[in-house]
């Protein structure tokens, strides 16, 4: 018989802790260097997904010279590193608002077992990184059936009341 274990919010609180330091790095990170606060990286958002036999990650990277774009693959790690840089300097003082996050980005992922690193292949457009590789057979989605059985009403009546 399986033990059961009496839930605690407060077991909870180092993932809530993680997320909402996430949120904040996102959304006011612009803002600390504004106010003259340390200069933090920003992180391109990025999506990973299967699709016709190749992994395909592609990384928003708007404003990037993809020349300033360096990819490599280490063991079963990618990396995705570059800068975005400001076309003209501006004086705090003459800011009214800053909103877009400059300066240097590294995004790390692992890669599943298998994958060929002398097949990858990268293209940029549109502010668009897209790499993709092809992955073995055995990682392409697989569709699994999930068994029910439909309980008599008589049975669901029961557990109502």
């Amino acid at each position: 018989m399986t033990k059961l274990i009496k839930w605690s919010p407060f077991s909870e609180l180092p993932t809530l802790h993680k997320e909402i330091d996430d949120i904040f790095k996102r959304f006011f990170g612009a803002g600390e260097r504004m106010l003259g606060f340390r200069e933090t990286e920003w992180l391109p958002s990025v999506e990973s997904f299967i699709s016709k036999g190749n992994l395909v990650i592609r990384a928003e990277l708007p404003g990037i010279n993809p020349k300033d774009v360096d990819i490599s693959i280490v063991g079963n790690q990618i990396t995705i590193k570059g800068e975005r840089k400001t076309a003209k300097e501006t004086k705090e003082e003459e800011c009214l608002m800053k909103e877009i996050s400059y300066g240097s980005f590294e995004r790390s992922m692992p890669l599943p077992e298998g994958v060929d690193a002398n097949k990858v292949h990268a293209t940029y457009a549109n502010g668009m990184l897209e790499i993709t590789m092809p992955v073995p057979k055995e990682l392409s989605a697989k569709k699994i059936e999930i068994e029910y059985k439909e309980t008599p009403e008589k049975e669901r009546a029961v557990r109502a009341a």
